[in-house]
C-alpha cells in the first residue's frame, strides 16, 4: 500500500491553534524540560487543590508506577462541563450520531450540565458515594456520557462494560470490581436492530 499524504488546506492551516514552528517548539520543550512543560499545561485545567508535584515515575519492574499531579485535586466533570458554562453554555458539547446516521443529537453544555447533575443526584439518592464503583452497561447513547460524567462529579469510579457481553461475562466484571450499582438501558440499537 503506497504512503498517501493528505496535506491540510491553506484555510485549515490559517485557522489552526498552532503552526508547525510552534508545534516543534512545544515538542522540544516537552523533551528538554518536561516538568516545566507539564506544569504549564497542567494549569490549563481547573484544580480544587493545586498540584505541587508534576510527576513521580518509576519504570523498575515489577513495581512500575506512574503518577501525574498526584498531590492536586480536581473534578473531571467540572473541567469537562462547568468551566465552559459561562462562555459556551449554549454551544454544542456533544454531537451524537445514532445507529441510523439520519438520527443525531447535539447536546449543549447547559443541557449536559443539567443531565449530569440530575443523574449525579440520582446516584447520591441511591447511596453511591466517593470511591464506590458503578458499572455502565449501556449502548453508545448520550446517556452513557451523562452516566460517566455523573460518576466523576461525585467521585465514584465508573467501569464501562461492552454492551455485547454475555450474562456470564457481565457478571464476572460486576463481581470483579465490586460494583454498588449497574446503570443500563432497556435496549441497544445495533445494525438496524434493537437488542434487549
Amino acid at each position: 500500500m503506497p504512503d498517501t499524504i493528505f496535506p491540510p488546506s491553506d484555510d485549515f492551516k490559517a485557522n489552526a491553534i498552532i503552526d508547525k514552528q510552534k508545534y516543534e517548539e512545544m515538542y522540544s520543550e516537552s523533551i528538554n524540560n518536561p516538568d516545566a512543560f507539564w506544569s504549564k499545561h497542567g494549569l490549563r485545567i481547573d484544580w480544587i487543590k493545586p498540584f505541587t508535584k508534576i510527576k513521580d515515575v518509576s519504570y523498575e519492574h515489577p513495581s512500575v508506577s506512574i503518577k501525574w499531579f498526584e498531590d492536586g485535586e480536581l473534578n473531571v466533570s467540572a473541567n469537562c462541563i462547568d468551566r465552559h458554562l459561562e462562555k459556551r453554555g449554549n454551544q454544542t458539547a456533544i454531537v451524537w450520531e445514532g445507529d441510523n446516521p439520519a438520527e443525531s443529537k447535539h447536546v449543549t453544555y447547559n443541557e449536559l450540565h443539567n443531565q449530569v447533575c440530575k443523574l449525579a443526584n440520582v446516584y447520591k439518592n441511591l447511596g453511591v458515594a466517593k470511591g464506590d464503583r458503578v458499572v455502565l452497561y449501556m449502548p453508545m447513547i448520550p446517556e452513557a456520557a451523562y452516566a460517566m460524567l455523573a460518576c466523576a462529579r461525585i467521585g465514584a469510579i465508573h467501569s464501562i462494560v461492552f454492551a455485547g457481553f454475555s450474562p456470564e461475562a457481565l457478571a464476572a466484571r460486576v463481581e470483579g470490581c465490586k460494583a454498588s450499582l449497574i446503570v443500563t438501558a432497556d435496549e441497544a440499537p445495533r445494525g438496524g436492530k434493537n437488542t434487549p
